[in-house]
C-alpha cells in the first residue's frame, strides 16, 4: 500500500502489468505510437472491446519508456477523490512531489475538476521532462465529474506531457475537437487485428502453414483472444486443419472454449480451483491458500501463468495476478451455476483474510458479497471518518448504498448516513439517522453518537440541547468528537470548558493524526480569545489555523471561516482584511450549523460598518435572521446585539454582569426550560402550573437578568452558571 490523504493506493495499480513472456511485437502499432509521442499529441486513445489486446500492446510499446506512469482504473475510482489520488499517485512516481502539491486540492474540494485539474496541470508544468500517462480500463468510470476533469487535463496539459487511454467505449469527451487540430492518436479494434506473422508469434507455433494462420485470423478476424484460446486448444488437437475450419471466434467462442475445451479437459481439482478464486480481483498465493483451503497457491499462480495467457501479471516480481476480464467473467457465471451455495462461504474467507491485512475496502466488498451485511456496516462505519475527512462521500456513499435498509436498524451504519446528511446540509435526514442511532446504542460507542447528536442539536439551533449532551460524555478519545464538544461549550459561551476541549483536540489530532483537529481548534481558540477581549492572542490562534490548513487538506473546511474572520477583524491592512472578510463569509455559508455564520457574518459586517462598507449592514441583518432562527442564539445573539447597537442598527438591551435580585428556585424551574422549543404553554404543562404563573415567572427572570426576551435571558443565565 501506498500512503496517501484520501487513504491508501494500491501499489499494484501503479504499476506498469507484466508483459507475456512470448510477447509478440507489433511493429506498426509500435510505430503509430512512437510516432504520436513524438509529434506530442494531447491523447492517444486505444478504443476496443474486450480482448483486444489494449493493455499488451500499450505496456509491450512503452514499458521500456522511462517517462511513463501507469494507473489501472477499477469501478471504485469512479469517486472523484480516489480518482485523481491514483491519478496523481501514479505520476508521483515519476515526479516526486507532485502529490504533495495536488493531494491537499483533491481532499479539501471533494475532487472538484475546477480545482484539482488546474493544480495538477501546475504541478506538471514544472517539470520540463517528457511524461506519458496511460489510464487504463477508463471505461469503468461512469462519473460525468471525472469525464469533464479528465477532458480539461488533455486541454490544458503541457506539452511535454501526454494521455494515452485504453477503453472498451469511447469516453464522453469531444473527440472531433482534437482531431481537427490534429491532437489525437487513434487505435481502434481495426488497428489491434493480429494478422498472420503477428498470429504465429501469439500462438507461438511453427506447424501451421500460412494458409492455416491466414484462415485462423479470418475466423477470429484477428481478435487477440481468440487467437489465444485457439492457441490453447491447438496444443491438443492432431487433426489442426479440421480445428481451424470449425473454429468460430466471435463472443460465443470464449463460452464455448471455457466450458466445452479449457474447464472440461482439466483435472477436477483444477476445475474446482479456477472456479472459486473467481471472485478475486487480484491473486496471491496466501489470498488462494485463505479461500480454497489449498496450501501451494502460490506455486499453482506460477505453473498457470506459464501456460496460460489469460492469467495476467501484475507486478514484476511474480507474486500478484488477476484473470483476464472475459475468463474472470466467465469463470464467475460457471461458479453461480455451480456452486451457488458456496459463493457465501468464498466470499467471507476473502473478506476475513483482507480485513486481517488492513486492507478494508475490498474486505467490505466481500463482506457485502458474502451477506454479511452488518460485518460490512462496522467496518463502514469504521473507517467512514478517514474517508470522509479525506472528501470521498462518493466511496462511502456507494458502500452505504449496497447495505440496503441497514442503516435503518443499525446503529454504526446510521450514524455514518447521519454525519453525510449533515455535512451535505439535509438535517432532517441527519435527525433521523440520529434517532436511530439513539435507539439502538447498544450497538456502538455513545460518544459516537453522541457526537452526531451535538451536531443535529447545533444545526437546529438547539444549543441547549448541545449542552446537555456534551456534559453526559465521556472523555474524548478521538479528535472529531473534542472538537464537537468545543463547539457546544465555545458557542455557549462556557470558555473554560472550551479551552479544556481545545487543548484535547489539538493533543489527539497530533497523535493520530488529524490535519482537521489541528486546524479547527485554533480556531475556536481565536473565537474564545476573541469573546474575552484578547484580540492579539486571537489573531495568533487563527493565524497558526490558516498557517497549519495551507498544508493540509482542510482549507475548504467551513469553520475555517473562523480564522479568516477573526484576521479580518484585526488586521490593519485593508487588502488583507477584504481578502480575509470575502473568504469568510463564502466558507461560513456553507457551515452545517447557523452558529459559525452568524458569528462570522457578525465579526465580518462589524468590521465592514467600521471602514464604511456599505455591505457591513446588511451583512448584520443577514446574522440577526440567521441567529433569530435559533431557538438558543449563545454567545452569538449577545454578540450582534452589541454590535448592532453599536452601529444603532438595533435596540437590544445588553445583559446585566450581576444579577439585579437572586432567582427563586420556582423561577429556576420555569428557567430550565427556556432553551428548549417548549412553548410556554407546554413549559406550564411540564411543571402541572398556569400559563399566567409561567409568564410572570418569565418575566421576574428577565428583569433579574436585565434583559429583554427569552433568548438574551438563556445566554445571561449560562454566563451566570444557572444553566
Amino acid at each position: 500500500m501506498v500512503e496517501q490523504g484520501a487513504g491508501e493506493l494500491v501499489a499494484t495499480k501503479l504499476q506498469v502489468p507484466t508483459v507475456p513472456v512470448g510477447l509478440v511485437r507489433r511493429v506498426r502499432l509500435d510505430a503509430l505510437l512512437e510516432r504520436a509521442v513524438a509529434e506530442r499529441h494531447r491523447l492517444v486513445l486505444v478504443s476496443a472491446p474486450a480482448g483486444s489486446g489494449k493493455s499488451t500492446l500499450l505496456a509491450g510499446s512503452l514499458a521500456d519508456r522511462g517517462d511513463l506512469v501507469w494507473v489501472q482504473m477499477e469501478p471504485s475510482d469512479a469517486d472523484p477523490v480516489r480518482f485523481w489520488s491514483y491519478l496523481v499517485g501514479a505520476v508521483d512516481g515519476a515526479r516526486p512531489g507532485v502529490r504533495n502539491m495536488v493531494e491537499p486540492v483533491i481532499v479539501s474540494t471533494g475532487g472538484s475538476p475546477d480545482s484539482v485539474v488546474p493544480a495538477l496541470v501546475n504541478a506538471l508544468n514544472e517539470g520540463p521532462n517528457r511524461l506519458v500517462i496511460v489510464i487504463d480500463d477508463y471505461h469503468v468510470i461512469d462519473n460525468t465529474a471525472i469525464h469533464d476533469g479528465v477532458e480539461r487535463l488533455i486541454d490544458l496539459c503541457p506539452d511535454h506531457v501526454q494521455i494515452v487511454i485504453a477503453t472498451r467505449i469511447d469516453p464522453a469527451f469531444r473527440l472531433g475537437r482534437l482531431r481537427v487540430r490534429g491532437q489525437l492518436t487513434e487505435i481502434r479494434a481495426s488497428d489491434l487485428r493480429f494478422d498472420a506473422d503477428e498470429a504465429a508469434g501469439l500462438l507461438g507455433t511453427s506447424s501451421l502453414d500460412r494458409e492455416a494462420l491466414l484462415t485462423l485470423c479470418d475466423r477470429t478476424e484477428g481478435w487477440a483472444a481468440g487467437l489465444v484460446l485457439a492457441g490453447l486448444s491447438l496444443a491438443g488437437v492432431d487433426d489442426t486443419s479440421r480445428f481451424i475450419a470449425g473454429f468460430r471466434g466471435d463472443d460465443q467462442l470464449v463460452v464455448d472454449y471455457l466450458t466445452d475445451e479449457l474447464l472440461a479437459s482439466i483435472p477436477p481439482d483444477e476445475r474446482r480451483r479456477l472456479i472459486e478464486t473467481s471472485i478475486l480481483d487480484q491473486l496471491t498465493g496466501p489470498l488462494i491458500d485463505a479461500v480454497t483451503g489449498s496450501t501451494d497457491g502460490s506455486q499453482w499462480l506460477t505453473r498457470t501463468a506459464a501456460t496460460n495467457q489469460l492469467l495476467i501479471g501484475l507486478d514484476r516480481t511474480g507474486t500478484t495476478f488477476r484473470y483476464h476480464h472475459l475468463l474472470r467473467d466467465l469463470l464467475r457465471l460457471e461458479a453461480e451455476r455451480e456452486i451457488p451455495d458456496r459463493l457465501h462461504e468464498l466470499h467471507l474467507a476473502a473478506a476475513s483474510w483482507h480485513h486481517d491485512r488492513g486492507d478494508m475496502y475490498t474486505a467490505i466488498e466481500h463482506y457485502i458479497a458474502g451477506g454479511d451485511l452488518v460485518a460490512a456496516g462496522d467496518l463502514i462505519s469504521i473507517h467512514a471518518t478517514a474517508l470522509l475527512n479525506g472528501g470521498q462521500i462518493f466511496t462511502v456513499l456507494r458502500l452505504l448504498d449496497q447495505l440496503g435498509d441497514l442503516p435503518e436498524r443499525h446503529s454504526p451504519s446510521a450514524l455514518v448516513r447521519g454525519w453525510i446528511n449533515l455535512a451535505t446540509g439535509r438535517f432532517a435526514g441527519a435527525r433521523h439517522y440520529y434517532d436511530i442511532a439513539v435507539e439502538c446504542d447498544g450497538e456502538t460507542d455513545a460518544n459516537l453518537t453522541a457526537s452526531l447528536g451535538i451536531m443535529v442539536h447545533l444545526a437546529e439551533g438547539l444549543l441547549g440541547e448541545a449542552i446537555s449532551i456534551a456534559q453526559r460524555m465521556d472523555h474524548p478519545t478521538e479528535s472529531t468528537r473534542a472538537i464537537g464538544l468545543v463547539a457546544a461549550y465555545t458557542w455557549a459561551g462556557m470558555f473554560d470548558e472550551a479551552r479544556r476541549y481545545i487543548a484535547i483536540a489539538r493533543e489527539l489530532g497530533a497523535s493520530e493524526p488529524s490535519d482537521y483537529a489541528l486546524t479547527i481548534a485554533p480556531g475556536f481558540a481565536a473565537v474564545v480569545e476573541m469573546e474575552l477581549g484578547n484580540r492579539s492572542s486571537a489573531a495568533d490562534h487563527a493565524a497558526a489555523s490558516l498557517e497549519h490548513a495551507r498544508g493540509h487538506s482542510v482549507a475548504e473546511s467551513p469553520h475555517l471561516s473562523m480564522s479568516h474572520a477573526v484576521l479580518a477583524c484585526t488586521t490593519s491592512d485593508p487588502e488583507q482584511r477584504a481578502a480575509m472578510s470575502e473568504q469568510a463569509v463564502e466558507l461560513a455559508r456553507r457551515a452545517p450549523e447557523p452558529f459559525t455564520l452568524g458569528y462570522v457574518l457578525a465579526l465580518i459586517g462589524d468590521t465592514a460598518c467600521e471602514n464604511d462598507d456599505p455591505a457591513g449592514s446588511q451583512l448584520l441583518r443577514e446574522a440577526r435572521q440567521t441567529v433569530d432562527r435559533c431557538p438558543d442564539t449563545g454567545i452569538v445573539g449577545a454578540t450582534l446585539a452589541r454590535l448592532e447597537a453599536r452601529h444603532r442598527l438595533g435596540v437590544r438591551a445588553e445583559p446585566s454582569t450581576e444579577l439585579v435580585e437572586e432567582i427563586t428556585e420556582r423561577e429556576l424551574a420555569v428557567l430550565r426550560y427556556l432553551p428548549s422549543q417548549l412553548s410556554q404553554r407546554e413549559i406550564a404543562s411540564e411543571l402541572f402550573v398556569s400559563l399566567n404563573t409561567v409568564k410572570t415567572h418569565c418575566k421576574a427572570i428577565y428583569r433579574k437578568l436585565g434583559v429583554d426576551g427569552r433568548k438574551p435571558a438563556v445566554h445571561a443565565a449560562r454566563q451566570h452558571g444557572l444553566l
